[in-house]
């Protein structure tokens, strides 16, 4: 809901919507979604992505549905380093956040619970990827992304030095 006062405040058009309603709202023809927009914890040199959970599926509704994906976030974001989204930990969440709701519990104890809190949205579902340096898009010829060379060629272009190194989540 974040999201939501951003774009009432920078006067965007925007819909407010629930997780579950995305698949849904893309495959309405009149007035339906035109792009997805999300933003992103982490971007590593072949365009992988993580997130916050759900991401993954909702790239993958977008493709189905012909929605142009894209990832927005700094470029202290972008991960160097790591050449693939197989690179990156995920973190898993307790189980009793999925078993209980306010104390409650809702789901029995003996249930095994997977709740990891990020998923990793491939580069290839990716349309463009969004940051305050300019957009990074998919080499047309391999369809891959190369971050590392879209950080120093735009930091090149806009005359931007190196950050300092950004610590990565684990």
């Amino acid at each position: 809901r974040l999201t939501a006062f951003e774009i009432v405040c920078d006067e965007l058009p925007g819909t407010l919507i629930c997780d579950s309603m995305a698949s849904a709202l893309m495959n309405v023809t009149e007035g339906g979604i035109h792009a997805c927009v999300v933003g992103a914890d982490r971007v590593v040199v072949n365009g992988d992505t993580a997130n916050k959970i759900g991401t993954y599926q909702l790239a993958i509704a977008a493709k189905h549905h012909g929605v142009p994906f894209f990832v927005a976030l700094d470029t202290t974001g972008i991960d160097v380093n790591t050449p693939t989204g197989a690179g990156i930990p995920i973190e898993e969440r307790a189980a009793q956040e999925l078993r209980a709701i306010a104390g409650v519990q809702v789901a029995p104890e003996a249930i095994n619970v997977w709740n990891p809190a990020f998923d990793v949205t491939p580069g290839s579902l990716i349309a463009g990827i969004i940051t305050e340096l300019g957009v990074a898009y998919p080499d047309p010829a391999t369809g891959e992304y190369d971050m590392a060379k879209f950080l120093a060629d735009a930091r090149q272009a806009n005359g931007a030095s190196e950050p300092p190194a950004k610590k990565q989540k684990k």
